[in-house]
């Protein structure tokens, strides 16, 4: 299969009305996939960053892509990562594999949690039409990040764990290689993968890794999905910067809409939870690599590789001078090297992969919020250069769900809404 490119290249305002028109065609009733076919369901980030696409041009639908992700919450406050609604032939694993017990029926995990960030945002556009929807999904998103905080954290430490390379919403990055492997598939049901019917195997994770994916899912749904003791007992679980450091940033946002709502005891839980951000981004730090890397929390073992979430403490609001002078270097060196930024895995590193989904390719959901977060702490150099970067494989490539960082081209599923939403709300020029 060949890297996908645009036919012919379109002008700016072509390119937005494209981009409307993507997240149109991909609404599905009251919210959207990620592209048709490869994802047929609703996924819990993609929707949050699809609202922000919507937001700017129709910020009523925006709300309600938020809303519809909530239908799907647990009682225990996990929103899932992915809700089905219906089962779809072209997807696996459906509803009948994960056997959640939810209705309307979801995966028995999470991904990373940027809603209440979005919420912000959206309510920022509008808050004369934004507080009483902020009123009605707020303690959805408190019921949310409690979730995170009691299950997902190992007594006594402070990162948050993904029981599933999935929740992680970065399957296949070379940060999950050594804890997975650690992972016995042996005994897994007869399966087929219908994802590489869609997209060029050698783009997305390998066998192997599926193998091990389902392994996972088949311990939870042993459990009972009792996710408390998936992250004390399961056989995969490993401290994220992604999912930590989003968190960070969402508990800081989620904060002040409690002061927005005047909601003093969700306020005051919200400051306990961030008390412990410092000793999180403590256990994360790597000195070796000059960044934040996951770190196995059955062995202890950092990862050997730097991926792009390492770039999102700023984003956290976590800056520690001692170490913001190594990490800027190490993000310098790994722009010097890519052609376009940011590759989702050192490519200087042994495991590197141009076009295998998160061992190599730019996601531009990444990088919208790695930089966001150099801006924030007046970086803007590196900054504006991933958003250049940006701008430049969406004009050159289209709408496609990751590119190569060596050549530019689309990779994975095209018409691809985040894609979409992210050139709307950050990329395009018309934003500047």
């Amino acid at each position: 299969m060949k890297s996908q490119s645009l036919e012919k290249p379109f002008s700016d305002v072509e390119l937005d009305q494209r981009a409307i028109a993507i997240l149109r065609e991909n609404e599905w009733g009251g919210y959207t996939l990620p592209t048709r076919g490869l994802y047929p369901f609703q996924w819990n980030w993609d929707s949050m960053f699809v609202a922000l696409g919507f937001s700017e041009f129709d910020l009523e639908r925006a709300w309600t892509e938020v809303e519809t992700l909530f239908q799907g919450q647990w009682q225990n406050g996990m929103a899932a990562h992915i809700v089905f609604r219906r089962d779809d032939p072209s997807y696996f694993p459906g509803p009948s594999i994960w056997v959640s017990g939810q209705n309307p029926s979801t995966s028995g995990c999470s991904q990373p949690p940027v809603a209440a960030t979005v919420v912000r945002d959206l309510y920022e556009k509008d808050p004369e039409i934004g507080l009483a929807r902020l009123k009605e999904i707020f303690p959805r998103l408190m019921a949310w990040h409690r979730w995170f905080h009691m299950m997902r954290v190992i007594s006594g430490g402070a990162a948050i764990a993904v029981t599933h390379p999935w929740e992680s919403g970065r399957d296949n990055s070379p940060d999950w290689d050594r804890a997975l492997s650690n992972v016995d598939p042996s005994g897994i049901a007869d399966y087929t993968r219908k994802d590489t019917g869609h997209v060029d195997p050698s783009m997305r994770p390998t066998n192997e890794e599926y193998d091990r994916y389902l392994k996972l899912v088949e311990y939870g749904r042993e459990t009972g999905w009792d996710h408390a003791r998936i992250t004390r007992e399961g056989p995969f679980a490993v401290a994220d910067p992604g999912v930590t450091f989003i968190l960070m940033r969402a508990d800081r946002d989620l904060l002040e809409l409690a002061k927005v709502l005047g909601a003093q005891d969700s306020a005051h839980e919200i400051t306990t939870w961030l008390y412990h951000a410092e000793e999180a981004a403590d256990y994360l730090w790597s000195e070796r690599l000059g960044a934040y890397a996951a770190r196995d929390l059955r062995t202890d073992d950092s990862a050997t590789g730097v991926s792009s979430v390492a770039f999102l403490s700023y984003y956290a609001g976590i800056s520690i001078p001692r170490r913001d002078a190594r990490l800027q270097a190490t993000l310098r060196r790994i722009l010097e090297v890519s052609k376009y930024s940011i590759p989702s895995f050192d490519p200087e590193h042994s495991r590197f992969d141009s076009k295998r989904y998160w061992r190599g390719p730019v996601w531009v959901i990444i990088n919208y919020i790695v930089a966001r977060g150099l801006a924030e702490y007046g970086f803007e150099r590196e900054a504006n250069r991933i958003r250049l970067d940006t701008r430049e494989i969406i004009r050159g490539s289209g709408f496609y769900e990751y590119f190569d960082p060596i050549c530019g081209s689309g990779a994975g599923g095209g018409h691809f809404a985040w894609t979409a939403a992210i050139w709307l709300a950050w990329a395009s020029p018309m934003t500047d």
